[in-house]
C-alpha cells in the first residue's frame, strides 16, 4: 500500500481529510498519528490483519 499523508488541522479539521483516514482504516491500512510525546499507530482493531501490520511497521 502506497503511503499518502493526509494533514488535518486540529482546530478546523476537514470532514473530506477525516472520511479519507477512515477509509484506510476500513480497507485494513494502517494510519500514523501525532501525539503530544511520540507517534501513534492505528488500525482497524477487528481486521487481524490490520494488527499484524502494526507488528510489522
Amino acid at each position: 500500500m502506497k503511503t499518502r499523508v493526509i494533514k488535518v488541522n486540529p482546530l478546523r479539521p476537514d470532514p473530506i481529510a477525516i472520511r479519507q483516514a477512515a477509509e484506510i482504516l476500513r480497507r485494513g491500512g494502517l494510519v500514523a498519528f501525532p501525539t503530544e510525546t511520540v507517534y501513534g499507530l492505528g488500525a482497524n482493531a477487528m481486521d487481524s490483519n490490520a494488527i499484524e501490520g502494526i507488528y510489522r511497521a
